[in-house]
C-alpha cells in the first residue's frame, strides 16, 4: 500500500497525471483507503496521504476543465495550441519586443493587469501606441539575483506577467513556478527558450516598407510569426503585418505584396584616389 501511494505521489511531482488517469488514481485511493494494513507495522498516515491524494486529484481535475483563453490577437491565436494563450501556462517569445507588445496588448485593452521583468529597454510610449494600458502596468526592469522569486511573486497578482531569466534556473525551481501559476491562474511569457513551456512563439523572416529611392521613412514591418509546440506534429506559420502603416497589427493578405516595399539604396560611386602630392622634409 505504501509504495502505491508512494508512486502517485511521484507522478504528481513530476506532472505526469492526465485527467483520464486522474480518475483511475481516484478510484484507486479509495480503494486504497478502505484495504487494511497486512503489514506487521501499521501504517497510520496511509489514510490521511490519501486524502491529500484525492484533494489534489479534484484540483487538477477543476484546473484543467477551468482552463481559459485569455485574449489574443487572432492572427496569432490561431497558431497557438487551443486557439490562443491559456490561463495558467508559460510560453517561450522570441527576443522581439515588438511581438511581445502585441501579445500584452489584447489582455491589457480587455482589463488585464500586465508585468514586464527584467527588460529595462521595454519602451512604454511604443507600449502605448501597441494598446496596453499603462495605467495597469508593472515594470521591474532590474530584478538582480531574486528574479526568479520576484516572478513569481508578481504572477501571484498579475494576469500576465512578462520575464525574461538572467540564469538558468533548477529543475525544481522551474517546477514550482508552474504549479503556482496553474494555481494563480496566470500567463508566463518567457523570452527565450524555457523548460515546460506550452510554445515557442519566434518571427522568420522580417521585411520593412516605406523607403523610397534613397528618402521616407519606416511605416510598416511585415513578418513571419512561427509556433512549435509539444502538441503539434510540425510547426504552424502566418505572414503578419507587425505593424502596417497604420500601426495596427493584422494578417498578411497576399495581394498587399504589391504596394510599395523596401528599395535598396542606390549604389554609391566610387570617387578616383586623390593623387597624394610628396612631401619635402626639411633638415
Amino acid at each position: 500500500m505504501s509504495q502505491a501511494i508512494d508512486t502517485l505521489e511521484h507522478m504528481f511531482e513530476h506532472e505526469q497525471v492526465s485527467p483520464v488517469s486522474a480518475q483511475a488514481f481516484s478510484a484507486n485511493a479509495e480503494a486504497l483507503s478502505s484495504e487494511p494494513s497486512g503489514g506487521a507495522t501499521p501504517v497510520r498516515a496511509a489514510p490521511e496521504r490519501v486524502a491529500e491524494l484525492q484533494s489534489r486529484i479534484s484540483q487538477m481535475q477543476s484546473r484543467t476543465l477551468n482552463t481559459k483563453l485569455i485574449p489574443t490577437h487572432p492572427a496569432i491565436g490561431q497558431l497557438l495550441p487551443g486557439g490562443g494563450l491559456q490561463q495558467g501556462s508559460v510560453y517561450s517569445i522570441d527576443k522581439s519586443t515588438m511581438l511581445l507588445m502585441a501579445l500584452l496588448a489584447p489582455p491589457s485593452a480587455a482589463g488585464s493587469w500586465c508585468a514586464v521583468i527584467g527588460v529595462p529597454e521595454f519602451g512604454i510610449e511604443a507600449a502605448a501606441r501597441f494598446g496596453v494600458d499603462l495605467e495597469r502596468l508593472v515594470l521591474v526592469p532590474h530584478p538582480g539575483d531574486q528574479w526568479l522569486a520576484v516572478t513569481a511573486a508578481i504572477a501571484d497578482v498579475i494576469d500576465v506577467v512578462v520575464a525574461r531569466p538572467p540564469t538558468r534556473a533548477s529543475d525544481s525551481a522551474v517546477a514550482r513556478l508552474a504549479s503556482r501559476l496553474r494555481q494563480r491562474k496566470s500567463t508566463l511569457l518567457m523570452m527565450g527558450s524555457w523548460p515546460q513551456s506550452e510554445a515557442m512563439v519566434s518571427l522568420g523572416e522580417s521585411r520593412w516598407h516605406g523607403i523610397g529611392a534613397g528618402y521616407g521613412h519606416l511605416a510598416a514591418r511585415e513578418v513571419t510569426v512561427t509556433v512549435t509546440s509539444k502538441s503539434a506534429a510540425r510547426p504552424r506559420s502566418a505572414r503578419l503585418w507587425l505593424p502596417d502603416s497604420s500601426e495596427t497589427v493584422r494578417a498578411y493578405n497576399d495581394h498587399e505584396g504589391a504596394k510599395s516595399g523596401l528599395t535598396a539604396l542606390p549604389e554609391l560611386t566610387v570617387l578616383p584616389e586623390l593623387a597624394v602630392l610628396p612631401h619635402r622634409v626639411s633638415a
